[in-house]
């Protein structure tokens, strides 16, 4: 077992059965999760998600919302005119094209505003169980920290993340290397002292 392989299996073993942390019930409710998420904490998102999902489950409730309307319900989201017109046009296109259903290629749903790759291939691996290898900011710190990764960006990253990691653990690794990120290997103030990857992290810093 390689170094890369022990800190893998470690991750794993650290974090079992993990999923996304975005409260949703249905494929659209965590496409539109999604597009909230950006620049915006979950916690955050879930907040306002329990009163819009409570109000608005579904996409055809959501679609008959106006601008203006779904603004009154994310104004507490970063970049949220934005998102609420995008929210707004991406209703009107999986009811106009795709009859009411979120589409299951990235193509496809990269052409929906505010859908970036990051948003697609979250929506694949976790509404779809496709894989693929949603990279956050937490994502790309992490796996460059660990070594796992030597990258300038998110796209440089996802790309030799899905060459070092076996495709049947992409949909798990994603969420590995976020959960191991929010609670452990913080941005500003990593606890290296509780990591369990310690031993084999090159960026460890132990007082």
């Amino acid at each position: 077992m390689n170094k890369q392989q022990a800190i893998l299996k470690i991750l794993a073993e650290t974090y079992p059965n993990p999923k996304t942390e975005l409260n949703h019930d249905t494929p659209f409710q965590l496409l539109i999760a999604t597009i909230l998420s950006a620049q915006c904490t979950d916690k955050r998102v879930n907040l306002i998600t329990s009163k819009l999902f409570a109000d608005h489950p579904t996409l055809e409730s959501m679609a008959a919302l106006s601008v203006e309307e779904i603004e009154d319900y994310i104004r507490t989201a970063g970049l949220w005119k934005n998102k609420a017109r995008n929210i707004k046009e991406t209703c009107q296109i999986l009811l106009e094209k795709y009859n009411g259903e979120v589409p299951k290629t990235r193509e496809e749903l990269m052409e929906l505003p505010g859908v970036g790759r990051k948003t697609a291939n979250v929506v694949l691996a976790n509404a779809f169980r496709i894989p693929a290898f949603a990279v956050d900011t937490h994502v790309h710190r992490v796996a460059n920290r660990l070594a796992l990764v030597n990258s300038n960006n998110v796209d440089q990253t996802e790309r030799q993340l899905m060459e070092i990691v076996p495709k049947s653990d992409w949909l798990d690794a994603h969420h590995w290397l976020i959960l191991h990120g929010r609670r452990v290997c913080k941005a500003r103030n990593p606890e290296c002292h509780l990591c369990p990857l310690n031993q084999l992290c090159p960026s460890v810093k132990l007082d």
